[in-house]
């Protein structure tokens, strides 16, 4: 699990720079560029310095390693959560590179909204852009999630289908296969698989995708 001071110095672009090409790493000027971009997209209120809601569905969910004021179980309908997104880093090695969650198009996700306090908005999207935004995977994203008490525009980090680590619909025996295999400097891809079920049955919130993955791994690699 990375701590929120490793993300800050920037130890996830130290694994993806040191996969010496094989990801695209994300310059400063970009990704501050990239940041800017999405302030000026968001929702008149966070414009104004109100607070402002991140939707988690992977390990954002249980190691958000952000300064929040408040989370609560949330739904985001036109995407579903998907091991989709190549990694030979991380979770992964070049030689045997694993696979991350991404929001996908199509169907709907239930996860954790968290909301940040409206004068630390910037500095914890700095923050997260570090830990999410250091390739091209992702797109940030200005939706609508549901909480049980209220509808609120969010910002969800969704699948780029362009990237060419995209690995699409890979069926559920593929997707185990991968997954027991690889391992990385956060440790292994099961770990990560595991850690995400684990939360999420926690919440009360079922993924029978995830746990059929879960259900197709060997024995040993389940255990660890």
């Amino acid at each position: 699990m990375i701590s929120r001071e490793e993300i800050r110095d920037g130890a996830l672009m130290r694994m993806v720079a040191a996969c010496k090409g094989l990801i695209p790493v994300t310059s400063a000027e970009e990704m501050a560029e990239s940041l800017d971009q999405t302030l000026a997209s968001a929702p008149a209120s966070v414009q104004a310095g109100g607070d402002a809601w991140i939707f988690g569905y992977g390990s954002l969910m249980w190691n958000p390693a952000l300064h929040v004021v408040e989370h609560q179980r949330a739904t985001l309908h036109g995407y579903h959560r998907r091991f989709c997104l190549w990694t030979p880093a991380g979770r992964g090695t070049p030689q045997h590179p694993g696979l991350v969650l991404g929001l996908d198009r199509g169907g709907s996700c239930r996860g954790v909204a968290f909301r940040i306090a409206g004068p630390q908005v910037r500095e914890e999207l700095a923050i997260l852009w570090r830990r999410e935004m250091v390739s091209d995977g992702y797109l940030p994203r200005w939706l609508p999630v549901r909480t049980p008490d209220q509808s609120i525009p969010a910002l969800a980090f969704v699948m780029n289908q362009l990237c060419p680590r995209y690995a699409g619909k890979l069926s559920v025996a593929e997707t185990a296969k991968i997954i027991a295999k690889a391992t990385g400097d956060l440790g292994s891809n099961t770990e990560y698989l595991c850690s995400t079920l684990a939360h999420l049955d926690a919440l009360g919130i079922t993924d029978r995708s995830l746990h059929a993955v879960r259900q197709c791994l060997p024995d040993s690699s389940s255990a660890r």
